[in-house]
């Protein structure tokens, strides 16, 4: 059996300290890193640097909003303790919730479905949608870079070699929206691969008909999550009518890669663009629109910070 080094630092610190020394990998839930390095039935896996346990390092765990009331999550958090959490934003709770298995869903870190950059993870679309922001540490000092920065394209990150995730920050959330919209396309509810997801988002100016911010993210639509300001900037600024929704349609349709869009999802996705913004414009009593009548799989928000009754 082949041996493997596993450093176990008890504290951020002391981690940092050894990825400025050593070639390591860091491991917490290791649910796609356990996957990735797997070799046939009944064999270890082989992991070719030595490994730095972290899933226990206090520091990265955690969810709280701090003074500007942004919703602060340590790397270490669990898809399963995102789900749960009320302060976390809706659209992300929702994706968390709809990750893998429950297993998965009580091993999988945050940090981790980042940094392995998949074009198919849950968690970017949200973050993507809500401007979040992830926190970079290393014995230099810390930096903070855009989600849809540092994934950079398939499977490759903005992650300098001494640094470690040790924090997502999220400025936004279903409070900055008038209506809110999320949904999966996969084989089932949860514990499959995205076939697509989209989150959407739309705030109302004062006149209550101009849209004053629209957001539109989806996963599995080419080498990494998609969202374009300037498909968004379509409707900004206007009034939604038939017109400026074949404009978002087809401006989001332009972005995404053929290769990782045949018809049918092509077509989803065109379908649930339209399914929200001519919704929004009825001003339905719920924030929440579902993705077709007579079909809510998506769940009302409450308010941040009360759990669930």
């Amino acid at each position: 059996m082949e041996e493997v080094k596993c450093y176990l630092p008890k504290t951020l610190k002391e981690a940092l300290e050894i990825k400025a020394q050593v070639d390591v990998l860091p491991l917490a839930g290791g649910s796609d890193l356990m996957v990735s390095h797997k070799r046939t039935l009944g064999l270890t896996p082989v992991f070719e640097k030595p490994v730095m346990i972290i899933r226990n390092l206090p520091e990265l765990k955690g969810i709280y909003l701090n003074e500007k009331g942004e919703c602060c999550i340590g790397a270490g958090c669990t898809s399963a303790e995102i789900a749960e959490n009320t302060l976390c934003p809706w659209h992300l709770r929702q994706a968390a919730s709809r990750m893998g298995a429950i297993g998965l869903r009580n091993s999988a870190t945050i940090a981790g479905n980042l940094a392995n950059a998949s074009p198919k993870g849950d968690t970017p679309g949200p973050l993507y949608l809500l401007d979040a922001r992830v926190r970079l540490s290393s014995v230099r000092g810390d930096r903070e870079v855009l989600v849809s920065d540092f994934i950079v394209k398939y499977r490759t990150i903005d992650l300098l070699p001494d640094e470690l995730i040790t924090q997502i920050i999220v400025p936004l959330s279903e409070d900055d929206f008038d209506y809110i919209f999320w949904h999966k396309v996969g084989t089932r509810k949860a514990n499959a691969i995205s076939k697509i997801t989209l989150s959407q988002a739309i705030r109302f100016a004062s006149d209550g008909k101009t849209v004053e911010d629209f957001r539109l993210s989806a996963t599995s639509t080419g080498s990494k999550t998609n969202r374009s300001r300037d498909v968004e900037k379509l409707l900004i600024g206007r009034e939604i009518t038939d017109e400026t929704i074949e404009s978002v349609v087809e401006g989001f349709d332009r972005i995404i890669s053929p290769r990782a869009m045949p018809e049918f999802r092509r077509e989803a996705t065109r379908r649930m663009i339209r399914r929200f913004l001519s919704e929004a414009a009825k001003k339905p009593s719920s924030k929440v629109i579902d993705t077709y009548d007579g079909y809510h799989m998506t769940g009302a928000p409450v308010p941040r910070g009360e759990e669930n009754g």
